[in-house]
């Protein structure tokens, strides 16, 4: 199978990542003075989501004019190739809105009906992901290890929600997690670098309820690549849903397979 992306189309998305990020950080280092507007309760914007994307989309139609691109804060554009770029300029705004730490750029390609290269760069920690089809996983260039296994003594997950998740959704997942699977859990508030930590085996496994595609479009071939696994049924989902999914070993999901099966769909009344 031909890889989706050549070797120098993939150093030109880690350039494009590179270079969001730091027009991110110019931003990010004069916090006191950056608009910020509320999409909704708990889920805000930033010039800086809107800047960065922009930067974005045009570097990747310069780079890929017959490609499309499709991003978090309105970026549309159809391509001819059946190629989509789905950035999320800024995963975690409202991380970056607090000074943290735990935000990032994500860069990914859709193609074929499902992800399956990603760039994911985290400016203030200067660490960039690069992999996907025909691409071994490397941070910072070094290749990433293999991922298997729960300790069931260490068992840890990372959980992220949407605020529109209902709080009931909310409560009996946490509660699945402590009770029935018997982890311990963290939060992070940003889904790519949840499922960093998942790549780095600092936890076993991530569930997500109401992020949207950009969210892990990167992550996933980078994932897969390392031998973590993802509920999404891409076959079933549009760009625009919103999802419940896990990711994680192989155990972590036959463990969560009972809240999160493969395909499940995210159902709001």
């Amino acid at each position: 199978m031909t890889p989706a992306v050549t070797p120098n189309c993939a150093k030109t998305i880690e350039a494009i990542a590179c270079n969001a990020g730091n027009l991110a950080l110019s931003h990010f280092q004069k916090l006191s003075t950056l608009p910020v507007e509320a999409k909704g309760h708990l889920d805000l914007v930033t010039v800086a989501d809107q800047e960065v994307e922009a930067f974005v989309t045009r570097a990747l139609l310069a780079a890929f004019p017959d490609d499309g691109v499709f991003g978090e804060e309105g970026a549309s554009q159809q391509g001819r190739s059946g190629r989509t770029w789905v950035v999320d300029p800024i995963d975690g705004t409202f991380n970056f809105v607090r000074g943290g730490d735990q935000w990032a750029v994500s860069i990914g390609l859709y193609a074929g009906g499902r992800p399956v290269f990603g760039v994911i760069h985290v400016p203030v920690r200067a660490q960039t992901l690069v992999g996907g089809d025909g691409f071994a996983s490397t941070l910072n260039g070094a290749v990433m290890e293999q991922r298997s296994g729960m300790k069931a003594e260490q068992a840890a997950c990372g959980v992220g929600f949407h605020p529109v998740i209902p709080v009931d959704l909310r409560l009996n997942t946490l509660r699945f997690v402590m009770e029935e699977a018997q982890m311990s859990f963290r939060s992070c508030g940003s889904a790519t670098l949840s499922l960093i930590e998942v790549a780095q085996g600092q936890v076993d496994g991530y569930l997500g309820a109401g992020e949207s595609t950009w969210d892990l479009m990167a992550a996933i071939p980078i994932l897969e690549q390392i031998g973590i696994g993802c509920t999404v049924n891409w076959a079933q989902t549009d760009l625009n849903d919103k999802l419940r999914f896990a990711c994680g070993t192989p155990e972590f999901l036959e463990t969560v397979a009972q809240i999160i099966p493969v395909g499940t769909t995210l159902e709001l009344n």
